[in-house]
């Protein structure tokens, strides 16, 4: 069953792959046909993830929460997440950003031994911390949480390169391929709107698994640090959104600042072996 699937992980990857190169072909040409493809694409390789995903854990009795079995979920949530988009919105431009963003967070993980069922080296007592139903429904939300926070930042930096071309009077060809100012003005304000609370009920489960353990210091972790600090950025955000009125610019530089937070909290997640919150290396 583990064989089976390391086959479908790579086959997963090369689909996601494959779908890259056709979103960003389309982008350039509009031509439909290469749109269906590259959705079919990312479609099969999203079945084979989770198949990945389901049957190594099946393999394993159970999927450890740790290090390169986190990033194999968040790029699941990831694709998961733009399909979504893909339906409500109808715009396919979000792919050409989106699924290569999953790629690269599978390649990651499979550098840390994803395919190959390495497992973090835990202690007792991190082994015990893990072993907890509120676990597994934490990272689950910060996955979701994280992706709607991607979203939100391709969103933005569309945002901030087409008005920027436009302020300069320097559009290119690609400008009049891309999604309205408007529209991926939208996309980042939505995706907030629903990514924050979800990201914000995985820090309370992870708190309140903390305390209920007692763990010493917990609220001084690096990790846990850092993600508070994810957390007031776009608490800020979408207070500004919705009290002062932000829109444009500012509110797009804000949430690709927050979103650079989440990413270097990934990295540190699985470089830094200091705290109680390892799931790392």
């Amino acid at each position: 069953m583990t064989e089976v699937a390391f086959v479908a992980f790579w086959l997963a990857m090369a689909l996601y792959a494959a779908a890259t190169v056709l979103y960003g072909y389309q982008a350039f040409t509009k031509r439909a046909s290469l749109s269906w493809f590259a959705t079919f694409a990312t479609g099969a390789g999203f079945v084979l993830h989770t198949a990945s995903i389901g049957l190594q854990s099946t393999a394993t009795d159970g999927t450890e929460l740790t290090g390169a079995n986190v990033l194999v979920l968040m790029a699941w949530a990831l694709v998961l997440v733009y399909f979504v988009l893909e339906h409500l919105m109808k715009v396919k431009f979000y792919g050409a950003l989106l699924v290569p963003g999953a790629l690269v967070v599978l390649l990651v993980a499979q550098i840390m031994g994803a395919s190959r069922g390495v497992l973090a080296d835990l202690t007792a007592e991190q082994a015990a911390l893990l072993d907890n139903w509120r676990i597994g429904i934490h990272v689950a939300l910060i996955a979701f949480g994280n992706a709607g926070f991607a979203v939100s930042a391709a969103g933005s930096l569309l945002y901030v390169v087409m008005e920027r071309q436009l302020k300069h009077k320097k559009a290119s060809k690609l400008f009049n391929r891309l999604p309205s100012l408007t529209q991926t003005d939208k996309v980042a304000r939505r995706s907030v709107v629903w990514a924050f609370p979800v990201y914000s009920a995985g820090l309370v489960l992870g708190v309140l698994r903390a305390i209920e353990t007692d763990v010493h210091l917990w609220w001084a972790d690096l990790r846990v640090v850092l993600a508070g600090l994810v957390w007031l950025i776009f608490a800020f955000y979408q207070f500004m959104r919705w009290r002062k009125g932000w829109a444009g610019r500012s509110a797009a530089y804000l949430c690709l600042a927050g979103f650079a937070l989440v990413v270097v909290l990934a990295i540190a997640a699985r470089t830094v072996p200091a705290g109680f919150h390892v799931f790392g290396l």
